[in-house]
């Protein structure tokens, strides 16, 4: 998947999360161990959010392996510590945008 095309689903994933009355926080945190596409809140909800974009014909959430989840665990803790966000809950979810347009959000699905 392009840079490009990587970027638009990330758009495409935001406004949706708007849409569904959470604020986006930040967006393509980077650490050396792991990157968190999106962090948003819903309430005293923490929400990081890897998204993975492609086709209905291979369903981009197998993308997202026990190795991927461990990173954005990782990343997650990372953010929490540096960050310092007011938050009573927090959880990991995978927004999956297929070609068609379609998005499913796939909630906490870390070990959190």
């Amino acid at each position: 998947m392009s840079n490009d095309f990587g970027r638009r689903y990330e758009e495409l994933a935001c406004k949706y999360l708007e849409k569904s009355g959470y604020k986006v926080k930040a967006r393509n945190v980077s650490y050396r161990f792991g990157e968190i596409d999106i962090v948003a809140l819903r309430g005293k909800m923490l929400v990081f959010v890897e998204v993975k974009g492609g086709s209905s014909f291979s369903l981009p959430r197998y993308r997202v392996d026990e190795r991927k989840l461990r990173r954005l665990e990782l990343a997650a803790q990372r953010y929490i510590l540096t960050e310092k966000p007011v938050f009573s809950e927090a959880r990991l979810d995978v927004i999956e945008v297929l070609e068609n347009g379609k998005i499913n959000h796939l909630k906490a699905v870390g070990r959190w």
